[in-house]
């Protein structure tokens, strides 16, 4: 039986972080929407300034998932962690890799003490939907999302 091991993500797992997150755009209709360079990615990871971290499931040397989260601040509750995404490659999925991950963000929450986890998730998404509901999570239906691309239309 392979082994998962979930560790936290270095610079060298960005090239494979990438291909997944192309794999998640794919499943989430949007493949063309994916622009960032593997170099701005590797930067704003483990540059300077990193603004985001991640765990990556390696089964038999081969990155089959990874969790990519950043700390947000809420001017109500502090500092919170909010998951950008989790992954785990079609293949890979069944073997409880995503609890590993889910845990491992839940662990590193607690650990820095964030005053709790959010994330979005598609409405049409039900394997995730699913899942999330396993943890006893609260689903905002309040809230509407606003986006704002730059840069900006200078007809604006």
């Amino acid at each position: 039986m392979p082994t998962i091991k979930i560790r936290k993500a270095a610079a060298e797992d960005c090239a494979r972080i990438l291909e997944l997150v192309n794999e998640l755009a794919v499943y989430e209709r949007a493949p063309d929407e994916v622009t960032v360079t593997l170099e701005h990615f590797i930067e704003s990871g483990f540059g300077a300034n990193p603004v985001w971290w991640a765990f990556v499931a390696v089964e038999d040397g081969v990155i089959n998932g990874f969790a990519l989260y950043y700390i947000r601040y809420s001017t109500w509750k502090g500092q919170k962690m909010y998951l950008e995404d989790i992954l785990v490659t079609e293949a890979a999925r069944g073997k409880g890799i995503g609890g590993l991950l889910m845990n491992a963000l839940i662990n590193e929450a607690k650990e820095r003490k964030l005053q709790g986890i959010t994330w979005q998730v598609l409405n049409w998404n039900e394997p995730a939907l699913n899942f999330y509901k396993k943890y006893n999570v609260r689903f905002d239906d309040e809230w509407v999302n606003g986006i704002l691309d730059l840069p900006l239309n200078p007809s604006r």
